[in-house]
């Protein structure tokens, strides 16, 4: 029988057991309950857990959201212009200028899209309602697709052309295109960014894995848009009009549904109000003290509060390092007698006439963006040659494979294909060997100017083939007996200026704007694409003035057989190639955006990596 001693020994021991895992269960949790160093918040507004939120598992939500919606998007926009002209009967003059202006004004609203999230609703809040406007659109198209559009029954196909329509039922199906219009491109620009917030840049794995997130986000994209270039483009060809549309309202609504499951689980940054009046309030300081002379001044007399982070209006950013460059700012932040007032015996600021070193260097970022931004619009008129002249190349070539004819349009499969390779090319095998080569690889601003080099190789291999392709032609208005498959090359090779350019340009942009421009940087990527449409246009508008004069065709004819579109696509070549010289040009001189506490070093085009 065990004595009272023992018994009180033994319950000592387990006590002390007890403490002891007690303790190992507490370190477990505080070593769980890491928090992320970049400021970012979860869904209550307390600093992010790295364990509980982010990471790949919220970044794998949104990559499958991304290709969802994407596929239901291009669902629609891919065979618009048909569904104009079979269903609607319209003209093809009157439904491409349609589809052009409807394009052009999703990728606009994708800068509403990002001053509201940037301003004032936060990205996440902003995706949810974008996106509930873009299901909304699409069950509002496909609806009266089904019960009005389609009339008489099993129109809308090759042979068997639609009614006439009353002008409720067209503007009805206006106002559901152009919804969709809204709710994709208020979305677009803050789903990227959003994704990119689920890893905490200032952890070197989490890095690693932000920069990997954009590779695969365009991979998503791209693989979401195969689809519907494709599978629902053989079903609206075929005149399933309603079909397609129900199809790709279920891909959005599934997409937004996937979305919110993961909101327990994401981080969010907190919105940093309207810019608009940051700016301003510079250029206003800037400009009460235009007379004073900065060579007397130092970075010392700048003003800035103390701290890391800059809080205003309990909304919290990093601090942001003076940077040279565009001194005339530096006005704004130097501190005067004229520039603090009393108001209820506190001394208080005057931002209209004083502003943060931050605020100032906000407004020098953006003006360091745009000269980059302006040289890759360029390189979008090369992109959107896949959806119009590319096109009606291979329209113009031999498409019958066998018993098996290949549809033009069709040929942009390779585009993706080649996108989906080079990215898992660049990630597994080209990343690694130039990390070897140079200290952290090849930077954003040169994998660009990579992009802007395949570009040119491109347009000189679409008007190669366009020149033997009319050595082939032996009948005008016939198609040439060289086969569309010869278009495989720059098809190719747009796919992996994609991957450089589009891929670098979404990582340069979040990483270059400043965290209350976050959404704003991403708006840029899509504004250029939209604006490399209507330069497109221009061109095309410009060239066939000047040379379909004296009885001459003009290089773009209707009849490709009679015209020299090898021509214009060596004429886009040299403007690229120009383009890339002021690129590079601006890349030498570009800096980068640095915030307080990151050590920077000089890289190749100027740029400080950090």
């Amino acid at each position: 029988m065990a004595s009272p001693r023992d018994s009180s020994m033994a319950q000592q021991r387990v006590e002390e057991s007890q403490d002891m895992k007690n303790r190992e269960t507490n370190q477990g949790e505080e070593a769980e309950e890491e928090f992320t160093l970049d400021g970012s918040v979860d869904r209550k507004g307390r600093p992010a857990i790295k364990g509980r939120t982010g990471g790949w598992i919220a970044g794998s939500l949104i990559l499958v959201n991304q290709g969802l919606a994407t596929l239901a998007f291009f669902g629609v926009g891919v065979n618009l212009v048909l569904f104009l002209t079979r269903v609607l009967g319209q003209n093809n003059a009157d439904a491409a200028n349609n589809v052009s202006k409807w394009t052009g004004t999703v990728y606009l609203f994708s800068l509403v899209g990002a001053f509201l999230s940037d301003s004032y609703w936060g990205r996440y809040m902003t995706c949810a309602i974008f996106q509930l406007i873009f299901v909304m659109g699409l069950a509002m198209l496909s609806l009266s697709t089904y019960l009005s559009l389609l009339n008489p029954s099993g129109c809308g196909d090759r042979d068997t052309p639609c009614g006439t329509h009353t002008g409720t039922q067209t503007r009805v199906f206006y106002l559901s295109i152009y919804l969709i219009a809204l709710g994709n491109g208020g979305y677009q620009p803050n789903i990227a960014t959003f994704g990119s917030d689920q890893f905490d840049e200032e952890d070197p794995k989490e890095s690693h894995s932000k920069v990997s997130f954009f590779s695969y986000f365009y991979l998503a994209l791209n693989l979401g848009s195969l689809f519907s270039n494709t599978f629902l483009s053989y079903f609206e060809d075929g005149g399933l009009w309603a079909l397609s549309f129900w199809a790709s309202c279920a891909s959005a609504a599934l997409a937004l549904a996937l979305f919110l499951c993961g909101t327990p689980r994401y981080r969010h940054f907190r919105p940093a109000g309207n810019p608009l009046s940051r700016v301003c309030q510079v250029v206003s300081a800037a400009s009460r003290k235009w007379t004073v002379e900065m060579g007397m001044y130092g970075e010392d007399d700048l003003f800035e509060v103390d701290g890391k982070d800059l809080v205003a209006d309990n909304i919290t950013t990093r601090k942001m390092l003076h940077t040279n460059g565009f001194k005339f700012l530096d006005r704004a932040a130097l501190i005067g007698p004229e520039d603090f007032t009393e108001l209820e015996q506190t001394i208080v600021r005057n931002p209209w006439r004083l502003c943060t070193i931050t605020q100032v260097e906000e407004v020098k970022c953006v003006l360091r963006l745009l000269p980059i931004w302006l040289c890759t619009i360029i390189y979008s008129v090369i992109f959107t040659q896949m959806a119009s002249l590319f096109v009606e190349q291979g329209a113009a070539m031999k498409t019958q494979l066998g018993s098996f004819r290949i549809p033009a349009a069709s040929m942009s499969a390779f585009d993706i294909l080649s996108v989906a390779a080079f990215i898992f090319l660049y990630r597994r095998i080209l990343a690694p060997f130039f990390a070897r080569l140079t200290p952290g690889g090849l930077t954003e601003l040169q994998r660009m100017g990579v992009g802007l080099v395949v570009a040119v190789m491109a347009m000189m291999s679409a008007g190669t083939v366009e020149h033997y392709r009319l050595r082939h032609v032996e009948e005008e208005g016939k198609p040439s007996s060289l086969s569309v498959l010869w278009q495989v090359p720059q098809y190719v090779l747009i796919g992996a200026s994609e991957v450089f350019m589009y891929v670098g340009q979404l990582e340069f942009f979040n990483k270059e704007a400043p965290d209350g421009l976050k959404s704003f940087g991403s708006a840029l990527c899509m504004t250029s694409i939209s604006l490399g449409n209507y330069v497109s246009s221009l061109i095309v508008t410009a060239v066939m003035a000047v040379t379909a004069r004296g009885g001459w065709p003009g290089w773009i004819p209707g009849d490709l057989n009679v015209g020299h579109l090898d021509r214009f696509y060596f004429m886009l070549a040299v403007l690229t190639m120009s383009d890339l010289v002021v690129y590079v040009a601006c890349a030498r001189w570009y800096r980068s955006i640095r915030f307080e506490g990151k050590s920077c070093r000089e890289t190749e085009f100027g740029e400080l990596k950090v």
